[in-house]
């Protein structure tokens, strides 16, 4: 069954735009692990702007499905990756100006810096997955890294409009394809909503999808239980729906 990992981070930077104690990204997690998550994802950042290092450490003792870590190729977010011990390690480019992710990692420009920090983290029994565009150059860069999965960036799907849409979809099922091919994991986010998120989660072999913002903000208005199992509800049936691939 597709999975739904439950970016977490928006609630963080609610609590962090008055620098106080609530709401508390912890609670947030257990109220999305009884919606049904089947992981809580959050990037801490070099700048701390939402995530803090005590957010990870608790979510770490009390997190009961996968616990997957966002991370920059950075070596004071790796010592802290590599003590706390996430279930999973995901690599994804970092810029202080930008708000959100903005595009994947370069993984075929900068591969042995890359691969330095993944040999790290599988050392210490950490599940690694490599945020990237939806390229084959990046694709079978990624493969050439040994790491167990890949999350194609689904940004410029969410953002198409008219008959760029179709457009973009159909990159992503040449590239999930090619990351079937390559022996990798599936898992794909950024930008998904619950308008968008079924034509993704149909695509074959996807397993997870990492979703945020979205589900967040629909939390201010319904609550996270029931914002995170309305999207887990929309991708299972989705996914249930689709051809099984050959």
């Amino acid at each position: 069954m597709i999975q739904l990992g439950v970016n977490i981070d928006h609630v963080a930077t609610l609590r962090q735009a008055r620098r106080t104690y609530e709401p508390d990204p912890v609670a947030a997690a257990v109220l999305a692990e009884l919606g049904g998550a089947d992981g809580i994802t959050l990037h801490l950042r070099e700048d701390r702007r939402h995530i803090q290092d005590r957010d990870l450490r608790i979510l770490r003792s009390t997190v009961v499905v996968k616990l997957n870590l966002e991370m920059a190729c950075e070596p004071e977010i790796l010592r802290i990756a590599l003590d706390v011990r996430p279930d999973q390690a995901t690599l994804v480019p970092e810029k202080r100006e930008e708000i959100t992710t903005e595009g994947g990692l370069d993984v075929a420009g900068q591969e042995s810096r890359v691969r330095l920090v993944v040999d790290k983290l599988q050392e210490a029994g950490i599940a690694v997955s490599l945020f990237i565009d939806p390229e084959p150059r990046q694709i079978e860069a990624a493969a050439r890294m040994g790491v167990e999965a890949v999350e194609l960036h689904t940004g410029k799907y969410a953002n198409a409009k008219g008959n760029a849409v179709e457009e973009e979809l159909k990159g992503l099922h040449t590239a999930s394809a090619l990351v079937h091919q390559c022996g990798l994991i599936l898992h794909a986010g950024h930008g998904l909503t619950y308008r968008n998120v079924q034509a993704v989660a149909a695509i074959p072999h996807m397993h997870e999808l990492n979703i945020g913002h979205s589900i967040v903000a629909r939390a201010v208005l319904v609550g996270m239980t029931q914002s995170v199992r309305e999207m887990k509800q929309l991708m299972v049936s989705a996914a249930a729906s689709m051809v099984p691939a050959k």
